[in-house]
């Protein structure tokens, strides 16, 4: 039965920002996500139970307890949450998903931040940033600075199916895009994401130094999901230029 499961009654949201924080190209989603978690040192907030999601259990060292691969996780002073994921997510079953969590969106009033990674062979750093707009997120990228996309493209994966659903009900939202190592893990990126795209839109202050000055071992400790993402293309959250359909 898909379902959200609080975990934490105490936390109460009101119209909070959520980042996605699916797996895809560079894993800069997924890295973000996580660094959020820890540094606004984010709360236990939901287990998500939805059909289609891999039947597995997620536990922790030096903790006994399991939860579902994918959770919600909150810092409520921030009106912030955060949706974290240790498993890719098929494409077919990211519209479920997206109507799992459809009540939750409309009860909270959360306004969410879609992550993806563009691959690009970059010379340049730091990486490009641009945005794409549904419902009327559109103002949320223009205080934020963020540029519009300089060619024309798709989003596929989860990500995508999470827009393509949020378009359909019309709900406000915005997705970030950013220019991601195609093979191996991108900390570089994910700190864009976060000092140029979801702080400005959050209205957050995340300290990144340790994306940086740990980079080595967030792409080792990484690497093994990465390569399970190259293994299932159609699970990677990326963007792509539309030309490669024409």
């Amino acid at each position: 039965m898909a379902q959200i499961s609080i975990v934490d009654d105490a936390i109460e949201l009101d119209r909070p920002v959520l980042v996605e924080g699916f797996p895809g190209v560079g894993l800069v989603g997924k890295i973000a996500a996580d660094h959020l978690v820890d540094v606004h040192e984010m709360r236990h907030y939901a287990n998500v139970h939805c059909e289609g999601l891999p039947e597995v259990a997620v536990y922790r060292e030096g903790a006994t307890g399991v939860t579902t691969p994918v959770r919600l996780y909150a810092a409520p002073d921030a009106g912030l949450v955060v949706l974290q994921s240790d498993v890719p997510v098929n494409p077919s079953a990211a519209a479920t998903f997206a109507d799992c969590l459809s009540d939750w969106f409309d009860e909270t009033g959360t306004f969410p931040v879609f992550l993806s990674g563009r691959p690009s062979e970059r010379e340049t750093s730091p990486p490009a940033l641009y945005g794409v707009t549904v419902g009327d997120g559109g103002s949320r990228l223009a205080d934020a600075d963020v540029e519009d996309p300089p060619e024309s493209g798709l989003i596929s994966g989860p990500t995508g199916a999470m827009l393509s659903d949020a378009l359909e009900r019309g709900r406000d939202g915005v997705g970030l895009i950013v220019e991601s190592d195609p093979q191996f893990p991108d900390p570089e990126a994910s700190r864009t994401l976060i000092v140029d795209g979801i702080d400005p839109i959050a209205g957050t202050e995340t300290p990144t130094d340790g994306l940086v000055d740990q980079a080595t071992e967030i792409r080792d400790a990484k690497q093994q999901l990465a390569e399970r993402m190259r293994q299932a293309t159609e699970e990677s959250t990326q963007a792509e230029p539309l030309k490669m359909y024409q």
